[in-house]
């Protein structure tokens, strides 16, 4: 069994305790010399599912903290989101962790199904990755990626920078990337006063953007 470890930041905090970033990052060569490449985990990943892979801390497989709810790749790398276990102790522990930026790593637990080492360099291009489990773990090997979004159990969610909020706008509030520029440009500023408006209620601060966006127009 191999791992490879990402750094996570945590960008947001908001009530049920999930989490979203990348496991894993394409192309990137990690502290061991290693590259996974793309489409490396798509056949464990069609074999054993979401459910198949277990969500842990610190790859003790003691200690079970939550579940994953995604795990995909894409252009990027290996994309996961994950709930933490409300009853688990540990599961709490670590969510206190990230909010205070003491946590904040991702590691792959996996066996080596077919890789090819580079004749110059000795880099080691991982082709094919049986993955087993995903931990939250404290030191990273790939320094690269990181947790984009964090949830906690009943946490005010932190204001986002304006690369992230656009990234909302478009993703979860459903605007285009023209609209989410123009709430940006000529409304971020009102619109962080509505977050307080809308009650830590996600999806009534996203009805107030979309009506604030034709508003803009």
């Amino acid at each position: 069994m191999e791992r490879k470890r990402v750094e996570l930041p945590l960008d947001e905090l908001e009530p049920d305790g999930s989490f979203s970033g990348y496991a894993s990052l394409f192309g990137t060569v990690d502290l061991s010399s290693d590259r996974v490449e793309r489409g490396a985990f798509a056949r464990s990943l069609a074999e054993r599912g979401v459910g198949g892979i277990r969500m842990l801390y610190q790859h003790d497989p003691n200690e079970p903290i939550g579940a994953w709810t995604t795990i995909r790749e894409d252009e990027r790398g290996l994309f996961v989101r994950g709930k933490l276990a409300q009853g688990v102790k540990r599961a709490r522990e670590v969510l206190d962790l990230m909010r205070s930026g003491a946590l904040d790593g991702l590691s792959i637990g996996f066996r080596t199904v077919k890789a090819r080492k580079e004749a110059t360099g000795g880099i080691r291009r991982i082709l094919e990755a049986d993955l087993w489990e995903i931990s939250v773990v404290t030191f990273p090997m790939l320094p690269g990626a990181r947790v984009s979004q964090v949830k906690g159990f009943g946490a005010r969610e932190a204001l986002p920078t304006i690369r992230e909020f656009e990234r909302w706008l478009t993703r979860d509030a459903g605007l285009t990337r023209g609209d989410a520029r123009r709430v940006i440009t000529r409304g971020f500023a009102s619109l962080t006063r509505e977050r307080d408006a809308a009650q830590n209620d996600p999806s009534a601060l996203a009805r107030k953007i979309r009506k604030a966006a034709t508003l803009f127009q």
